[in-house]
């Protein structure tokens, strides 16, 4: 069997697929993992095939903080577009016998799915389908109360649809296909059962109750980390030297302000007396020493690094303050340690609330509003309340017996008829 991996956005969008594509590979299939060219890196150090989308994560809508409104619709049609000619073609080019499909490509994926004849199934890091459960996981918003949660859900669906709509009708041209509108195709994807799994836990995320079949919570899907794989020297060493420190890294996020958040990451870490690993992310905190994936230098009480496996770091640390992605969240509960969540951006405030509302975080600090005193506080009261350890540790025992990649893996086996 030929799997075809289809995700798009930031690293921590295509990540924890490269997992996923080994254990299908483990499992005697054929893995292809399609994403932009930036991660062309990643996928390859899993040993897997990797076919280069042309929408840049860096050069999409999420990368124009700043413009209007009208300004990110115009870009967000122009990104759509570009990637749903490259959904095309990947799927030309290697011909798979089923598609997985994120979150992030699903909408433009049900037509290429269509017009091939191929099966597919979702492959899911974010719970986007209406439910009164909680409000739409982009959008920060409160819980509305049951009814007010789906008619918010389902709004979100009609708000992606239209932001869809140019780059599907596009599509659907260039595929041969009739007319037809992204919300009707979801419609009928929806009516049909299509299997939808989720990657990240009910420790975080119970299942709603009032999903339809066909869409599972399994569990997270970890990034690949090969056998053996070991922390850099200056990192073992650093670690070595001294009680566990706080790792500080916000991801993709803060691009742009890498200095101004470097020196709050260091101001809060020593007004709360705490020894600190920071990361350089796409923000670049770690820039004045030789930029993101530069060698790990050591300044006094704080090591600056680059890419450095999250699997094996959070184990080591006494907190981990975050931009609370899906990805990042589940690998500070995965290791047992307490996290303050420092939302940014679309579905982060949803998993800081529910970080805080397990136990295993602090209360979010909004990134609009960080600053040194408040980051400090939060890393104290993180390291002092022993409740938020005890709670990550229970978590990081239920995640132990989880195996969302498996499942995955299973899925897509039938999907392709066995």
């Amino acid at each position: 069997m030929r799997a075809l991996i289809l995700a798009a956005g930031s690293r921590g969008d295509v990540a924890p697929y490269t997992g996923v594509g080994v254990r299908l590979r483990d499992a005697g299939h054929e893995a292809v993992l399609a994403a932009p060219e930036a991660f062309a890196g990643l996928v390859g150090a899993a040993g897997l095939p990797f076919h280069a989308l042309p929408a840049d994560p860096r050069g999409g809508p999420a990368g124009r903080a700043g413009s209007g409104t009208r300004e990110l619709l115009r870009a967000a049609e122009v990104f759509l577009r570009d990637l749903g000619g490259g959904l095309a073609d990947a799927v030309a080019a290697h011909r798979p016998d089923v598609l997985v499909l994120a979150t992030t490509t699903a909408p433009l994926g049900w037509h290429i799915a269509e017009a091939c004849g191929v099966p597919s199934v979702g492959a899911y890091l974010q719970p986007v389908a209406p439910t009164g459960a909680f409000p739409p996981v982009v959008g920060g918003a409160r819980s509305l109360g049951r009814w007010g949660n789906r008619a918010a859900g389902r709004l979100a669906l009609r708000v992606v649809d239209r932001v869809h709509a140019d780059a599907v009708r596009g599509l659907r041209r260039r595929l041969g296909l009739p007319p037809r509108s992204g919300a009707a195709v979801r419609r009928g994807v929806e009516a049909s059962g299509w299997p939808v799994l989720h990657g990240f836990s009910e420790v975080l995320v119970p299942r709603p109750g009032d999903w339809r079949a066909g869409l599972e919570v399994c569990g997270p899907w970890w990034p690949h980390v090969p056998d053996g794989a070991a922390l850099p020297d200056a990192v073992e060493e650093f670690l070595r030297a001294g009680p566990a420190p706080v790792f500080v890294g916000f991801g993709s996020m803060g691009a742009g302000d890498g200095a101004r958040l470097g020196e709050l990451a260091v101001r809060a870490l020593r007004m709360a007396g705490a020894r600190g690993v920071v990361q350089a992310g796409a923000a670049g905190l770690a820039a004045r020493d030789g930029g993101p994936g530069g060698e790990a230098v050591r300044e006094r009480d704080v090591l600056w690094v680059g890419d450095v496996p999250h699997a094996l770091l959070f184990p080591r640390t006494a907190a981990v303050v975050h931009h609370a992605g899906a990805g990042t969240s589940a690998a500070a509960l995965r290791a047992g340690v307490p996290s303050v969540p420092v939302p940014f951006t679309a579905d982060q405030p949803f998993w800081a609330r529910r970080l805080a509302a397990v136990g295993a975080g602090t209360a979010p600090l909004p990134a609009a509003r960080l600053t040194a005193e408040s980051l400090a506080a939060a890393i104290r009261d993180a390291l002092d309340d022993a409740s938020y350890r005890r709670a990550a540790s229970g978590a990081a025992r239920l995640l132990a017996r989880e195996d969302g990649a498996g499942a995955l893996v299973r899925r897509v086996e039938a999907a392709a008829g066995g």
